[in-house]
């Protein structure tokens, strides 16, 4: 059980300049977490971190939520850096999911926005193992932007001012709390997948600070695979998460069960996409192999060429309903059944939006103590919508930050996570790109878990604690999957 101790406010907020409403004072409290054979005291510190610029104006300021283990060696005892993806997305999702000392309990085949949101003991914390710092970027939960320079605006919704803007929390939360010194680790989701290597870079480079392990969970490494129907390599990506959403509504499944999937996509299938919708007898080979595997119409199949979308799959697979994209397992009823064309919520993403924000809500004031004047915002659409993605012909990605980050530092650890159903993040582009990767002899090498559920496997109660128990071993280097590019269902690289 967890129970709240004493409250004491520490470190106020920088004197405010005229206008500049900051959020509140930092609080702390002190918990009991009982774990299974043990239990974990730990101070839980709610607060914000303010980002000025070089006139020394404000232009954010950031909340961040700490959890640090009572009398620890605060030398050996790691900490964790937290961020979910978007952009937009405060890191609620992965504190209430996954990791956090309490959870929020939901079932993505079952639950919707009614669920309920009181929060419970996570049994599968990794307080377990590491201290855990929740940062939301601007414009997610209670972080806001506050500088009104539409220039400096523009910079923190972008790629480079994201990096640099989480790049200073850290290091500032790291010299604020005295844990220079600590083993310390970044734990990103979706596009915080995409935001972890560069994370890496930067803190090792501009912010003299170093990064023992970086846990990416359902990554957008980069942003090629999301750039159109040109390339094929978007239908070989997806299609062993739509045939394994297929064959998990008959039965439970593992990856090994989709090794058959995995070679086709990487080769006949892309062999016949390739010889384009012209050739009569690639469409018909197509048409065979695609209907059997998806159970899709075949005259279906035939009309799209093999190509099945994402947008096609999520109609198409059970008449009258509609899949989710981030969990193809899981289907509601169509609200337009008749439409050809219909814009309907996300089964997942807006079935589990209001539980997760209530609960993280409830840990706020009724755990933390700590009640900003504000509206918290799990999502923020209009943070998406202005995100600068570059400018140019190259593309945005971050492999090649991956790759550098494991070249200057070969203690680096490294390991990624998927969900099989998972359409938004394919877990088969991980697999492919870390097939295409040079050997790196000397560093530590990639470790892939590929994990039943979707883009948020964590809701699956299996998924969690495999989830828990593999970040523990890779933590302390007790990982003993290699990954072997030509095996379908290897474990790391």
């Amino acid at each position: 059980m967890v129970f709240s101790g004493s409250v004491r406010a520490q470190r106020p907020d920088p004197p405010h300049e005229a206008g500049v409403t900051g959020l509140p004072e930092e609080v702390t409290t002190h918990q009991v977490l009982a774990l299974p054979g043990h239990e974990v005291r730990f101070a839980a510190t709610a607060g914000s971190i303010r980002l000025r610029d070089g006139k020394n104006s404000t232009l954010a300021d950031m909340a961040v939520i700490a959890y640090q283990a009572e009398d620890a060696d605060v030398a050996a005892r790691p900490v964790t850096f937290v961020f979910n993806g978007g952009p937009g997305m405060a890191s609620a999702w992965l504190q209430m999911g996954a990791v956090g000392p309490w959870r929020v309990r939901i079932d993505p085949a079952t639950d919707g926005p009614s669920a309920t949101a009181v929060p419970v003991p996570n049994l599968e914390t990794w307080l377990d193992f590491t201290d855990l710092v929740f940062i939301d970027p601007p414009g997610t939960g209670y972080s806001r932007i506050v500088t009104t320079d539409g220039e400096a605006r523009r910079r923190l919704l972008s790629i480079g001012g994201d990096i640099d803007a989480l790049a200073e929390a850290i290091r500032r939360w790291l010299d604020g709390s005295g844990r220079l010194v600590s083993p310390k680790y970044i734990l990103g989701e979706s596009y915080s997948g995409f935001r972890g290597p560069r994370l890496v870079r930067k803190l090792q480079s501009d912010e003299g600070v170093g990064i023992s392990g970086l846990i990416l969970l359902s990554p957008l490494l980069d942003a090629h695979v999301m750039s159109g129907y040109a390339d094929p390599l978007n239908w070989v990506d997806l299609l062993p998460s739509e045939v394994a959403a297929v064959r998990a509504r008959r039965a439970p499944i593992s990856r090994a069960d989709l090794a058959d999937v995995e070679a086709y996509a990487a080769g006949d299938y892309l062999v016949d996409m390739l010889l384009g919708v012209g050739d009569a007898a690639a469409v018909d080979r197509l048409t065979a192999r695609l209907s059997g595997l998806t159970g899709l119409d075949p005259a279906l199949v035939r009309r799209l060429g093999g190509r099945i979308d994402r947008s096609v799959f999520q109609r198409e697979l059970t008449p009258g309903r509609v899949g989710s994209a981030y969990d193809g397992s899981v289907a509601r009823p169509n609200p337009e059944p008749r439409a050809l064309e219909s814009d309907f919520p996300d089964p997942v993403l807006g079935g589990l939006e209001a539980p997760v924000t209530a609960a993280m809500m409830a840990v706020y004031s009724g755990k933390l103590n700590w009640h900003p004047d504000t509206v918290y915002h799990l999502s923020d659409g209009a943070v998406f919508a202005a995100w600068d993605w570059g400018h140019g012909m190259g593309r945005p990605e971050s492999i090649s930050a991956l790759q550098a980050a494991r070249s200057v530092d070969p203690h680096l650890r490294v390991l990624i996570a998927h969900g099989m159903f998972d359409l938004i993040t394919p877990y088969f582009t991980t697999v492919r790109t870390l097939r295409l990767l040079p050997e790196m002899p000397g560093s530590a090498p990639i470790e892939l878990r590929v994990y039943p559920g979707g883009h948020m496997f964590y809701f699956d109660d299996g998924s969690r604690a495999a989830l828990h128990d593999d970040v523990r071993a890779a933590l302390h280097g007790d990982a003993k999957a290699v990954f072997d590019p030509a095996d379908a269902t290897g474990g790391s690289r």
